[in-house]
């Protein structure tokens, strides 16, 4: 234990350096990310699509492959050199965010966005577990607050770049530019090509002994990680997850079959009356994944399944914060937009206020939400859930007020607030469900985590708000109408209030009793 303490000792401010960088990762995965918004009235005009295929390029294209890749990329994180890991995918996603601007049709446009959310399915299930093993559990809400604070950061800043770039550009080439790039074109190239360079800087970092600074020993190497890898996409990658499922027998591919025809019926029901098939498409697909993942999780890894998919404060965690992010993310996407249609103010003006607005107001909540929830833990092991409560509820008047302001100050003010409040619950859910489950899961926790972020917020809140906003003609009733679901975030946040400190006593015993060799 004294080598240990020492060690962290040693390496706690090289700690922060890493968490320098993986903030300046995350700033650059939400610019790539995020850069659309200020983008969707061009882009809509250009490729002639309507509000819903907006949401779907922004939310579900992106959202649900990159929860489909990030189940297996947080195994390979669990198993194999995260750095490394991390390197790869910002290559991966810089570049498609580049070949965005290539984009002649609303297809190719999807296709690249698919391609950026495979890339950035890797970043934070790397960057959540060598955090935690960078810093103490004090400190962890903090430092992951810190690092979410780049979601804020980088989405800002992508809203002020790319509208500097696409006003600037279709005022100098009102016609297209070099190689005919209209504005909007050249904004992804020159969000992505920015993004190769910081690969090369990350590749430097050291990777740390998992669980060391817990005083836990080091888990044993994974003789084959990319093995493991390819197995857990088996497990998820439609249609190869038949393969996995018959790999677990009759009765496993039995179930697995039973769930894919109530995926595909559900599917098939939706598109009958009306809805759009490639939403509910890659919807059924995600969610018939995730559930041939989950099954093939209870068979591969008893321990992991129990401590995650088994454990009910865990879920209600995910689902809480997953609800919250379904209104937040459609309200991160649709106020350039509002800001452009409704009170007709500049690509630039608006870039830079709902982008500064939104980059001050997300670090200041999620840091200070962070830094509170770490303190309210200290006397009850339940008293994160206090901040994201506190995120479901303060936020409604404010997005209220901005989805129904009749000036831009009002939208901005509105924003500015409902974000702050909102951006407050990510580092206290995040660091609870790290909490949940051991060292070695957190890469695969963190996957689950994300699930909620994306499937429930990012592949429906920003669709949803587009696809009522089309069939209403009001982008405003399309966003306000998302704050239906805010009772079920409540529900949700309060069973985990009263189910998590039972659970995280209870880790090591469950794990041991699934099979756990600790």
């Amino acid at each position: 234990m004294t080598e240990i303490a020492s060690a962290d000792q040693k390496t706690s401010r090289y700690a922060w350096y890493v968490l320098a960088i993986l903030f300046l990762v995350y700033v650059l995965n939400f610019v790539d990310r995020q850069v659309i918004s200020i983008l969707a009235e061009d882009i809509k005009r250009d490729l002639k699509l309507k509000d819903e295929d907006l949401g779907f390029l922004y939310g579900t294209a992106f959202g649900v492959f990159y929860s489909l890749f990030g189940i297996p990329l947080g195994r390979l994180a669990d198993n194999w050199n995260r750095v490394r890991l991390m390197t790869i995918g910002l290559t991966l996603w810089s570049t498609m965010t580049a070949l965005s601007g290539l984009s002649r049709t609303g297809g190719h446009l999807a296709a690249a966005r698919i391609g950026v959310g495979i890339g950035e399915a890797t970043a934070s299930p790397s960057a959540y577990s060598l955090i935690s093993d960078y810093f103490p559990k004090r400190l962890r809400a903090t430092a992951l607050a810190i690092y979410s604070a780049g979601l804020y950061v980088g989405g800002g800043c992508s809203l002020f770049i790319g509208g500097l770039i696409v006003q600037g550009w279709n005022k100098a080439y009102p016609g297209g530019g070099p190689f005919g790039l209209v504005g909007w074109q050249a904004a992804f190239l020159a969000v992505g090509i920015p993004g190769l360079l910081v690969a090369i800087w990350i590749a430097t970092l050291k990777e740390p002994i998992r669980g060391a600074v817990e005083g836990l020993p080091e888990p044993a190497r994974h003789p084959a990680p990319f093995r493991a890898f390819l197995g857990e996409l088996v497990t998820i990658l439609p249609p190869l997850t038949l393969i996995g499922a018959a790999q677990g027998g009759a009765r496993a591919l039995v179930v697995n079959l039973i769930g894919l025809a109530v995926v595909s019926a559900s599917v098939l029901g939706l598109i009958a009356i009306g809805e759009p098939w490639p939403q509910w498409v890659a919807i059924g697909i995600g969610v018939y994944a995730v559930f041939s993942w989950a099954n093939a999780l209870k068979r591969r890894d008893l321990p992991t399944f129990a401590l995650i998919v088994g454990t009910p404060a865990f879920l209600c965690t995910v689902v809480a914060y997953g609800l919250n992010a379904f209104v937040s993310y459609a309200a991160s996407f649709w106020a350039a937009p509002y800001a452009l249609r409704v009170l007709h103010a500049s690509p630039a003006d608006a870039g830079f206020f709902i982008g500064a607005s939104g980059a001050l107001s997300g670090f200041l909540g999620v840091t200070l939400g962070g830094v509170v929830a770490d303190r309210l833990r200290r006397g009850n092991p339940a008293g994160r859930l206090i901040v994201v409560i506190f995120g479901a509820v303060v936020p409604v008047p404010f997005l209220t007020l901005a989805f129904t302001a009749s000036s831009t100050p009002i939208l901005y003010l509105g924003l500015f607030v409902a974000q702050m409040t909102a951006s407050c619950a990510l580092g206290a859910a995040a660091a609870t469900t790290q909490d949940l489950v051991l060292p070695r899961m957190r890469g695969t926790a963190t996957a689950t985590f994300f699930i909620g972020t994306t499937l429930i917020g990012l592949a429906m809140g920003p669709y949803l708000a587009g696809r009522v906003s089309t069939l209403s003609g009001s982008l405003s009733t399309g966003m306000l109408s998302l704050l239906l679901s805010v009772p079920i975030t409540l529900a949700t946040a309060i069973a985990a209030y009263r189910l998590v400190p039972a659970a995280e006593r209870t880790r090591e015993e469950r794990a041991r009793a699934a099979g756990e060799a600790i």
